[in-house]
């Protein structure tokens, strides 16, 4: 399917913007990792039952809203189809570039769940905007451990798989001076 005009237009140095959707559903996502990042590293730093309690309620929330942005995103791409590349990226950095964005959408998709399993093995109920949602697991305290580990090494993977994928804007923008990075900043409404 093609994007309507509005949907991609130029940047202001000249460059392809993507569609706004894909655009603005990139940067919510982006927003709720690092508050789901910062709420939890927040709270291994506090004391008091309740504020820690607090945080990992929204530490939860934030990684439920990364799932559902990833089914929407997911929606949106089917919708929009294959984006087209910018500048004269070799095949190889084509297939790289396509790799990573692939091992991002399947650690988007893997974490939260893991951590919602990993909620329902120790025995607590996950709650998301006043909902209850339903258990992946049982509970069961070995299995706990293993996903909390899962869950750990599964947001590390995330945190190098991020760094990559900055890198890789910046490469873009400072050496190769395409306009990959301008066409994945929000533009204004014109």
């Amino acid at each position: 399917m093609t994007a309507t005009r509005n949907d991609r237009s130029m940047t202001g140095n000249g460059a392809q913007a993507r569609p706004r959707k894909v655009v603005w559903l990139h940067w919510l996502t982006v927003l709720c990792l690092l508050l789901a990042a910062g709420l939890i590293f927040a709270r291994d730093e506090l004391d008091g039952r309740a504020l820690r309690q607090w945080l990992l309620e929204g530490h939860r929330h934030f990684g439920l809203l990364v799932l559902l942005l990833f089914a929407a995103r997911v929606l949106v791409r089917i919708r929009v189809g294959r984006l087209a590349a910018e500048g004269q990226s070799s095949r190889l950095l084509r297939l790289a570039a396509g790799i990573t964005h692939l091992a991002l959408y399947a650690v988007l998709l893997t974490l939260p769940l893991l951590g919602w399993a990993l909620s329902n093995a120790e025995g607590k109920p996950v709650h998301f905007l006043g909902l209850t949602l339903p258990a992946l697991v049982g509970e069961d305290e070995d299995l706990a451990d293993n996903l909390l580990d899962w869950h750990q090494d599964a947001a590390w993977v995330l945190l190098a798989l991020a760094c990559v994928h900055v890198g890789a804007a910046l490469w873009h923008h400072f050496i190769l001076r395409d306009g990959t990075l301008r066409g994945m900043l929000p533009q204004r409404r014109r």
